[in-house]
């Protein structure tokens, strides 16, 4: 095995920083549109950044140009948390979160798009603060490495197919274009443009302009970020909450599918199996919750229960995390629901988190084959996703993949619990966290936040949002004893 390419790692790692500094930038003059005090703090975070950030491309600048398989792991998940070191400075210089742990919490959970948050007062914090909670969201909803490669395509073919395929999710994620910078720069290219829309649309409605982009930024970030405590409820607009909701399903939509579908090609997205899957499993969930609420008296009133339980159902599958009402007072079987809503995500190839539906797919094809087997133990059964067969390899990747997700589940509701977490929180909080959703249970819900939870605990969430952010193999990998044997 060859040496580890140091210089290469911080090299990239120096280029992300410059990349972070050019959007706190941005934020700055945000914040010098509207004369709020966090103009300095931002500034300083910013010059900051590009120092660091340009020391070491300077220090490193002589490197090896050969990047690995481990290369790749380690740059796509140190440079997460060295982005949310950086990008907590503002929330801590501008005393807008003064505590370095919720400061960190909040900025780890803007840039794995998990939307989890410490704060009880958004609606008081300066414009250029929630300008940068809404604009990391974006960042790492399409991958800050996505976007390097997009960038930077002079980092060639082999470095960058190491760096997308360690952080792009889902089981399986084509690309539009032979040459990865290419397709990094298409998918960047179709992701500016649905934000523009999607901003375009809130501005038309009752939103300001400036709530219009935060919230674009969001929505198809699959965050859940907002500019206001109360989330979308703030507005309480049916306008709102359906555009929302559009294109909140358009973010957890495989985006070749976006991309082929904007082409002209719309067969290629409904032949697509998980996209059906996807389809299927949003209308099932929105009319047993719309027909439970109206039963039993919970709610009233067709249409504004329907766009209620599908707003819900569509903002936790692709776990975006808005929320237009409070789910835990309509009972244990809504929340319980709920969580079993917010597990699976949404599709492979989106921003959305979670274990990605083609995987459930793939799963559930699996456990149908094996019941067949009994029955004709000699057949041969393999699992099809699109006609085409998924190899051995891949289901039994699938498997394991399950397994370790259940299991960090399991193992961290009970660390959470250790620290003197309540059961609902514990479960609900490792839940949304891993799958990067946003709202959990009990005081970790949609009204509620992260705030209370104690100070390990929230550094303990902050690195499963990265784990499930970055699929549980890319982190955990850097972890086993083999990945740093020369």
């Amino acid at each position: 095995m060859k040496p580890f390419n140091w210089k290469f790692v911080w090299y990239i790692i120096g280029i992300l920083l410059i990349i972070e500094s050019a959007f706190l930038f941005i934020s700055t003059l945000v914040s010098a549109i509207y004369m709020e005090h966090d103009f300095i703090p931002f500034i300083i975070s910013t010059l900051f950044t590009l120092c660091c950030g340009g020391l070491l491309i300077w220090s490193c600048y002589d490197h090896d140009k050969d990047l690995h398989r481990r290369e790749g792991f380690f740059i796509v998940s140190f440079s997460w948390i060295a982005l949310s070191f950086f990008g907590m400075l503002p929330f801590i210089l501008s005393k807008s979160i003064p505590s370095v742990t919720d400061a960190f919490f909040e900025t780890m959970s803007g840039f794995t798009t998990t939307g989890a948050s410490i704060l009880n007062d958004i609606d008081s914090l300066p414009h250029g603060v929630l300008f940068w909670r809404s604009i990391i969201q974006w960042l790492g909803g399409m991958g800050v490495i996505v976007f390097t490669l997009a960038l930077l395509p002079r980092l060639g073919v082999a470095g960058g197919v190491q760096l997308f395929n360690s952080e792009a999710p889902g089981l399986t994620h084509d690309k539009l274009s032979p040459r990865i910078d290419q397709t990094a720069k298409r998918l960047w290219g179709m992701y500016l443009v649905i934000t523009i829309a999607c901003a375009g649309f809130l501005c038309a409605g009752p939103m300001s302009f400036f709530d219009s982009i935060c919230h674009a930024f969001t929505t198809m970030a699959t965050g859940g970020f907002s500019t206001k405590q109360a989330s979308i409820a703030y507005w309480g607009s049916a306008y709102i909450e359906y555009i929302i909701t559009a294109f909140m399903f358009i973010a957890g939509t495989n985006f070749t599918l976006v991309y082929f579908f904007l082409k002209g090609k719309p067969k290629k997205m409904f032949k697509d199996e998980e996209f059906r899957f996807y389809i299927t499993v949003i209308t099932v969930c929105t009319l047993v919750i719309t027909i439970g609420l109206l039963t039993s008296g919970i709610m009233s009133g067709v249409e504004s229960t329907f766009r209620t339980s599908l707003f819900q159902v569509v903002s936790l599958l692709t776990t975006t995390g808005f929320a237009t009402a409070d789910f835990i007072p309509w009972g244990t079987f809504y929340w319980v629901l709920m969580l079993m809503i917010m597990l699976p995500g949404g599709s492979a190839g989106s921003t959305s988190g979670g274990m990605k539906l083609v995987r459930v797919l793939v799963l559930t094809k699996n456990t149908v084959n094996e019941f067949k087997r009994q029955v004709h133990p000699n057949a041969i059964l393999p699992v099809r996703i699109n006609k085409v067969v998924v190899p051995f390899e891949l289901v039994t990747k699938v498997l394991a993949f399950m397994f370790i997700y259940l299991m960090i589940i399991l193992v961290s509701s009970l660390i959470l619990a250790g620290l003197g977490t309540g059961f609902e929180e514990s479960v609900g909080s490792v839940i949304t966290c891993i799958s990067n959703v946003g709202p959990g249970l009990g005081e970790t819900g949609p009204s509620g936040n992260f705030a209370n939870l104690h100070p390990f605990a929230k550094w303990f969430l902050s690195f499963i949002m990265l784990v499930g952010r970055l699929e549980l193999f890319t982190v955990l990998t850097i972890l086993t004893p083999s990945f740093w044997r020369e």
